[in-house]
């Protein structure tokens, strides 16, 4: 889940840098390149935002899931213990 994280940010960090530089080197006058710099870098914001939320959601649910399974195993691990305590108890000693 981290690494998912780390290359979404990577890829929009990597999608920002070429997009100012390919403004850098674009035919306008400075002005307007900063403009379309300060778009473009409040758009990569608001999906960087984006991004970050859906990561948020879906790390809840990754955390919800594994706590039902871990809930599932302890109940399992109890019967299972159960079922050995019972063993034992009508199993005959050998003494």
């Amino acid at each position: 889940m981290k690494n998912t994280g780390l290359f979404i940010g990577g890829l929009l960090t990597g999608a920002a840098i070429g997009a100012s530089i390919a403004l850098l080197y674009a035919p306008k006058k400075g002005s307007e390149t900063r403009d379309q710099l300060k778009v473009r870098l409040k758009d990569l914001e608001t999906e960087l935002q984006q991004v970050r939320e859906k990561i948020k959601v879906k790390g809840g649910e990754i955390k919800e899931e594994l706590k039902k399974k871990m809930q599932d195993l302890e109940k399992k691990i109890e019967g299972l213990l159960e079922e050995y305590k019972k063993t034992l108890e009508t199993t005959p000693s050998a003494n």
